[in-house]
């Protein structure tokens, strides 16, 4: 049922308030232990798990990031990452992704990216063996190859026929359900990492790029200050260069949560309906985290040396 723009803020605004309270319910941490690893969704888990374990271990913040994110692209079909994500409108699997290195604000990232197993890794060659920041299309997959990145075919009219089946035996799903993975990563010695990837939206027109390649979208990173990522539709995080404002927010001293409910409360007075299905996690150099979203099944996992966890999402 729709509301009036006046309401839906002022419902945000308390909702946001209370969301607040319910993250200190969870014991989420005003300052956190360190190696810390943040990742959107509840099967980002394993991808947090693994993350810290490399960290632990003395392994490099991008091997930790990159292999954290290989095991949700090689997940099961129903997440929307990686080959076995959903089909575009057309029926073929077309990937997004990004990596980004705190020192220096390196970063690389694909877009459109067909047939290539781990788009995280061909984003990190972008950034490690290129000059440039951003490869699409066919000239993403020709660079990966050449990278020696592994290729897989992928029967894509046979995948597009029983994602349209099961779409049309159930009921259909919010957009937000779509399940892209941005994994945080902060190192023993402050040092930032973060990746984030999807297949995107199910049956979005081909060559359609959503927020989780564009630095500053679904993704951004700043060494001296934090990092944040995005999940949920696209465009809606792409419009306000979300995560980029988050991060400013705590450049500006706001602990993680309230930089994303300030973030949330400022696209919410913008715009004028109530299906934004907008959601982030955010983490400082200090070792805090948090997270909110538009949507009340958003969770996110946080692994450090003391706790590996999921929790619910304390914003809206």
């Amino acid at each position: 049922m729709n509301m009036s723009r006046r309401k839906f803020v002022r419902g945000a605004a308390l909702g946001l308030a209370a969301g607040a309270a319910a993250a200190r319910a969870q014991g989420v941490p005003e300052q956190g232990e360190m190696p810390l690893v943040v990742g959107t969704w509840p099967f980002s888990k394993f991808s947090t798990d693994a993350a810290l374990k490399i960290l632990l271990d003395g392994g490099p913040i991008l091997d930790a990031v990159e292999r954290g994110i290989w095991l949700t692209e090689d997940a099961a079909p129903e997440k929307s990452v990686g080959l076995g994500g959903r089909p575009n409108a057309a029926g073929f699997v077309q990937l997004d992704a990004c990596i980004m290195f705190g020192p220096g604000h390196k970063a690389g990232s694909v877009a459109a990216l067909e047939g290539i197993r781990h788009p995280i890794s061909a984003a990190r060659r972008v950034m490690e063996k290129s000059t440039h920041v951003m490869l699409a299309g066919e000239g993403a997959r020709v660079f990966a190859l050449e990278q020696g990145l592994e290729s897989i075919p992928v029967d894509d009219r046979e995948l597009y026929e029983k994602w349209r089946q099961t779409r049309s035996a159930q009921p259909p799903k919010k957009p937000g359900n779509h399940d892209t993975i941005a994994l945080l990563a902060l190192g023993a010695d402050g040092t930032i990492a973060g990746g984030c990837s999807t297949s995107g939206l199910a049956g979005k027109l081909p060559g359609r790029v959503g927020d989780s390649p564009i630095l500053g979208s679904g993704l951004y990173v700043d060494n001296d200050v934090g990092a944040a990522g995005a999940t949920g539709v696209g465009e809606n995080v792409m419009r306000y260069c979300a995560t980029f404002m988050i991060v400013e927010f705590m450049r500006q001293g706001l602990a993680p949560h309230e930089a994303i409910v300030k973030v949330i409360q400022r696209i919410i007075q913008s715009e004028r309906r109530d299906d934004l299905h907008i959601n982030f996690i955010a983490l400082d150099k200090h070792g805090r985290y948090g997270a909110a979203g538009t949507d009340g099944n958003f969770k996110y996992a946080v692994a450090t040396p003391g706790k590996s966890l999921v929790l619910n999402n304390p914003g809206l």
